[in-house]
């Protein structure tokens, strides 16, 4: 297991944007022209990696870190106008309604060649996608978390999901229409960005929300009462972030239970986003060593205890049943040695972030002098201000110690720290699009703690022929980062 994956093994540089992001009509971006003017723009530019945020259905915030199913796609990006049976323009302004569904589906039955595909595809992932395609419709009907359903449906009753199914087969099979039509565009979108050279780098939640198929129908895997109720919720404790640490409100998982179950759904989780991505970040991959566990109701995180969770057998389980995976591990925070020891029998990278460099004193692990080579380098993430943004906030105090530090008399944002990250031994650097275009906090995509305003920013057309694509490449050839995928 102490392996390092090839993918990992050499120098490259990549671009962190989500999908939703892209430039076009509509409220989000979607997998179509632009999306594939993206990925061109990083081939160009000599990125090799673009990463994004969890694919999966937001929650009503937007937030895809909140998920009704973490195996499902993000209908929202299915682009209209490569649909089959549409007038493609003129719904993609509005969206796709249950009618425009309808009309895809009986195109695609009309389609023998694209029709044996759907079928595949609906027999390959059964095992998640009938459950969502079933919660879905009932959660439409009902209107209320599924711990609020009528009890068989809650309880999932035989009887009462037979009957079920009968009733809403119309918009179960649009479930299913959808997700094979986004996990057809997103594959079509990874083929492009391998033709080019570039590797898509992907991201997952260690935990699930409650109010998901994926609890829903997994009961059993994770803490809950009798009536559906969480008994034990996922958090941090108390550091020096927050005096009262974090409630996430997701439920946690019973670890013995999905060992014994050989780790099965977390093996079909992993498989499903490698259909998807090259390599994975692996959030909050500190809880798989053990995790906060805080009783549910609790009004803060400060009684909680650490629980032991699957650590290296989950691992062993998933590489004996899918072969090696290129995973990086999400290592912010307060981490223990039994962590770090995880991660590097592993051979997982962990993560810097350069605006948490300048905190503390020349020990801290985020200035580039105490990077390992087995990391993942950012100037900033999804959840900081963007570089310009931070910069203008900071006090002249620090601003003069990052000069110092950097050797330069005078430090031009975004460019210091984009520098420092593609310079520094870290075998991969990653850069906020934001960043890329030297954006101010009008950009920032999320600010944890807050619900409004997030999850929103979208790039400007113009900005995938703005100077970026020529501007870094010989930086990235300078300092080992432009070689072609292998």
């Amino acid at each position: 297991m102490s392996r390092i994956h090839p993918l990992l093994a050499q120098r490259r540089a990549g671009v962190l944007l989500h999908p939703t992001s892209l430039p076009g009509p509509g409220p989000v971006g979607r997998l179509g022209t632009m999306a594939e003017a993206w990925i061109d723009g990083l081939h160009t530019a000599g990125f090799t990696l673009w990463q994004t945020l969890p694919l999966c259905p937001p929650d009503s915030l937007g937030s895809p870190y909140q998920s009704c199913s973490v195996f499902a796609g993000d209908e929202r990006l299915i682009d209209p106008e490569r649909l089959p049976g549409l007038d493609g323009q003129a719904v993609v302004e509005h969206g796709l309604t249950a009618a425009h569904w309808d009309a895809v589906h009986h195109a695609l039955v009309a389609d023998g060649h694209l029709h044996a595909r759907f079928e595949a595809f609906c027999a390959a992932e059964a095992h998640w996608l009938e459950d969502f395609a079933l919660y879905q419709a009932i959660k439409a009907r009902e209107d209320t978390p599924w711990h609020a359903w009528p009890e068989p449906l809650r309880d999932r009753d035989a009887v009462a999901l037979e009957r079920a199914s009968l009733e809403l087969a119309e918009p179960m099979m649009r479930t299913r229409t959808a997700q094979f039509f986004f996990d057809l565009q997103w594959r079509a979108l990874r083929q492009r960005a391998h033709d080019r050279g570039v590797f898509l780098f992907g991201d997952l939640p260690i935990f699930v929300a409650h109010d998901s198929a994926d609890v829903w129908a997994h009961r059993d895997l994770f803490h809950l009462d009798d009536t559906g109720q969480m008994t034990q919720v996922a958090g941090v404790p108390p550091d020096y972030f927050s005096a009262d640490g974090q409630l996430w409100n997701m439920p946690h998982y019973r670890w013995e239970r999905l060992a014994a179950q050989g780790y099965r759904w977390w093996i079909d989780r992993i498989r499903r986003q490698g259909d998807w991505f090259d390599l994975i970040r692996i959030d909050h991959f500190r809880g798989f060593e053990s995790a906060w566990a805080v009783p549910a109701g609790a009004p803060n995180a400060i009684h909680g205890t650490w629980q032991p969770a699957g650590g290296a057998a989950l691992f062993a389980a998933i590489e004996s049943a899918l072969g090696p995976q290129a995973l990086v591990a999400e290592d912010l925070g307060l981490i223990t040695p039994e962590v770090d020891a995880l991660r590097l029998a592993l051979g997982m990278p962990g993560m810097r972030v350069l605006q948490f460099a300048f905190d503390s004193d020349a020990q801290n692990p985020h200035l580039p002098h105490n990077f390992e080579p087995l990391s993942v380098v950012y100037p900033g993430t999804h959840d900081n201000p963007t570089l310009c943004g931070w910069w203008r906030t900071l006090p002249q105090a620090r601003k003069d110690e990052i000069q110092a530090y950097l050797g330069f008399p005078m430090v031009q944002m975004p460019d210091a720290f984009i520098h420092l990250a593609l310079a520094s031994v870290a075998r991969f650097a990653i850069v906020a699009a934001q960043d890329l275009l030297g954006l101010g906090d009008e950009a920032r995509i999320n600010t944890p703690g807050t619900i409004d305003g997030n999850w929103s920013w979208r790039m400007q057309p113009d900005a995938l022929s703005e100077p970026w694509r020529t501007r870094w490449r010989e930086d990235l050839a300078r300092y080992g980062r432009l070689q072609m995928a292998v």
